[in-house]
């Protein structure tokens, strides 16, 4: 099988040295360079010291925290199965490192860079029976290396948005060889399946196997036996996850036309990066628009009813949903991309989103089943807008109620595709023990 092309390697060494420039500006991008570079010789070392090669070892790859929710339920089934399959997990965010950290898995860490003198040292480390990209996040040297070497490539839960940057001509010829060498894969949807054939990959060794995060969603929901916060309690409260800048202008501005119609209305926001310049802007855009705040780690009784309850560390979103009245889901107005809003629907609660929610298949069907909204791109109508849905659904409570259930009938609808994709990475397993 073919290898990369020297044009991608020359760029991923480039990519490699040019990186480190970039770091000052970015203490997360300094911390995920540091950790992928030290990650090689922390997995030579696990190897040396654990891996059986009498043992399957199956790898799963999953970059960012949405792609370890998808991993997430795939690897409690491959667990719980095959308790003698020795089981690693690598990401290349930083904001996926504690989610990884929970994972059933023998070991978690960063991938290091897809060079070709890193994947070949990987490689021969750890000698995987299988390697699994989750999403669409495939390192082409990782896969044709790995392919060559005798490992089965698989693709779970893949989807290729309609906004993908790897459609583009340029970035299908650099990526190609990646997907030409995927063993099986799995798509969420036949559009899905369309698209990783254009990338590359073989149409007879693409079947459609669905979203595993339903799966993780709901069971996450299911498993939950903590009562929601107090502070939650006896009050209609919006639940704002993952939220960015221009979405928490927009909350603050709706908040303040909201707490006259509806005073005892709750907002608490949890933003996607807590850090200490980003809690203390957001609290001078709620002061600037005349409300209060106080963090959620310094909530006290005698706190002001109305103060908007700042989320200042992570972990806590999925319980906040359980206790909401609604959920507005961040990442809509900007270029990070629209977050999960699995998780609130999950919990049977409508939900609101920003403009840019087209490359989110899961956004898509709650707005068809009439369980979410998405707002106008202008900063004024989106106010206006979200205030207008805020106070419908806070008015209407049998509405709210009846939207909510509508969006977890969405979940439910599309649950299985944790037992597909465990079931496709099982049978190439199978292939090559063989």
């Amino acid at each position: 099988m073919p290898g990369t092309s020297p044009v991608y390697r020359a760029l991923a060494r480039l990519a490699n040295l040019a990186l480190p420039l970039a770091t000052p500006w970015s203490p997360k991008l300094a911390t995920g360079d540091r950790e992928r570079r030290a990650a090689l010789a922390r997995w030579c070392q696990w190897a040396a010291e654990h891996r059986d090669p009498s043992r399957p070892l199956v790898w799963l790859h999953a970059p960012s925290v949405g792609e370890g929710l998808q991993a997430e339920a795939v690897l409690g089934l491959l667990r719980r199965r095959h308790p003698d399959w020795q089981l690693i997990l690598t990401f290349f965010s930083p904001s996926a490192a504690p989610l990884a950290g929970r994972q059933p898995v023998d070991r978690a860490d960063y991938l290091p860079y897809d060079t070709a003198p890193n994947v070949d040292h990987l490689l021969a480390a750890l000698r995987p029976t299988a390697l699994v990209f989750t999403k669409l996040d495939l390192w082409p040297e990782l896969a044709t290396q790995a392919a060559n070497r005798g490992a089965a490539v698989v693709m779970v839960a893949g989807t290729v948005s309609p906004t993908s940057g790897r459609r583009r001509p340029a970035a299908r010829w650099l990526t190609r060889p990646g997907y030409r060498a995927l063993t099986a894969a799995g798509a969420i949807s036949a559009a899905d399946a369309d698209g990783l054939a254009l990338l590359g990959t073989a149409p007879d060794r693409i079947v459609v196997t669905g979203d595993p995060r339903f799966d993780s969603a709901l069971e996450r929901v299911r498993n939950d036996r903590t009562a929601p916060d107090p502070a939650l309690a006896g009050r209609p409260t919006l639940v704002a996850g993952s939220s960015w800048g221009p979405d928490e202008q927009v909350l603050a501005a709706a908040m303040a036309i909201i707490r006259h119609r509806h005073p005892d209305a709750g907002l608490v926001v949890a933003p996607h990066e807590p850090t200490e310049p980003h809690l203390r802007a957001l609290e001078h855009r709620l002061e600037r628009a005349g409300l209060g705040s106080v963090r959620w780690s310094r909530r006290r009784t005698d706190d002001p009813p109305g103060a908007v309850a700042i989320v200042d560390r992570v972990g806590l979103l999925a319980g906040l949903y359980r206790g909401a009245a609604l959920a507005f889901v961040g990442g809509g107005f900007g270029s990070a991309g629209l977050h999960s809003v699995l998780e609130p629907a999950a919990c049977g609660i409508p939900v609101l989103f920003g403009p840019r929610w087209h490359s989110s298949r899961e956004a898509g069907l709650l707005l068809e089943a009439g369980a979410g909204r998405a707002l106008p791109a202008s900063p004024d109508r989106a106010v206006q807008s979200l205030a207008e849905s805020w106070n419908e659904w806070l008015s209407d409570p049998r509405g709210r109620v009846a939207a909510g259930a509508r969006g977890l009938a969405v979940v439910e609808g599309e649950m299985g595709a944790a037992e597909r994709n465990a079931a496709l990475v099982e049978e190439v397993v199978r292939g090559r023990s063989g």
